[in-house]
């Protein structure tokens, strides 16, 4: 999952970042409101946490442009913790409010929750009846129940492609749901992360469809 972290404080940031790529997550950093958005108005995010006392914009009104252009999924992560600036937050679109200080594990699982939430799943992460992802372990387990270890890109990729199963994604897709801004993945990279995850699952659990992308079968399809 592709997140837009909206974060001034380096110490929170910093924390924020590292637990969320050790989910598996790619993280892109902004520290400032004009900065969010513009990156929000390039790059398609599965979910935001947004910090109020932004520099250049504040953070409520980041959330209200927002929300005029997407339905993106948004944690505030704030020090304003008066009943009337969380349900400020509340009213203008925030999916959920997190006061600082807070620990990281509870980050952590608002984030888990909300995407269960997004997702309609209830304890599991995306499957579509040939694999199903664990999102506490970074686990697959396959329609036969083997369970089989992904590497932190092969999760993302397969999160990615089972966040929509049926549908055809493109390389750049791909790449900008696993690759933060600023990173160069070499030309091959796509392919071989997908050979990667064929071998450790099975060939057809990821199809090429020539010239545009790939795919994984549809919700409750099987491998035929």
């Amino acid at each position: 999952m592709r997140i837009l972290l909206v974060e001034d404080d380096a110490m929170i940031g910093d924390a924020a970042e590292a637990a969320l790529r050790d989910l598996t997550h790619v993280v892109d950093r902004a520290t400032d409101g004009l900065t969010a958005l513009t990156l929000a108005a390039t790059t398609e995010y599965q979910l935001v946490l947004l910090d109020l006392g932004l520099p250049k914009l504040d953070g409520m009104e980041v959330l209200s442009k927002l929300r005029a252009r997407s339905d993106v999924p948004v944690i505030i992560l704030t020090a304003r913790d008066a009943l009337e600036d969380r349900l400020r937050g509340l009213d203008a679109g925030a999916d959920d409010y997190l006061v600082k200080p807070f620990h990281m594990s509870e980050l952590m699982a608002r984030v888990r929750a909300l995407m269960r939430r997004r997702n309609g799943t209830v304890m599991q992460g995306p499957g579509n009846g040939v694999v199903t992802l664990d999102e506490e372990t970074k686990t697959a387990r396959t329609k036969d129940g083997k369970t089989v270890t992904l590497s932190r890109r092969e999760y993302a990729l397969l999160s990615a492609l089972l966040a929509r199963p049926g549908a055809i994604l493109s390389r750049r897709t791909l790449e900008e749901r696993i690759y933060t801004s600023g990173e160069e993945p070499e030309s091959n990279a796509i392919e071989f992360l997908i050979h990667s995850l064929r071998k450790k699952l099975g060939t057809d659990t990821v199809k090429n469809v020539r010239g545009l992308g790939w795919r994984v079968a549809p919700r409750d399809a099987d491998a035929s």
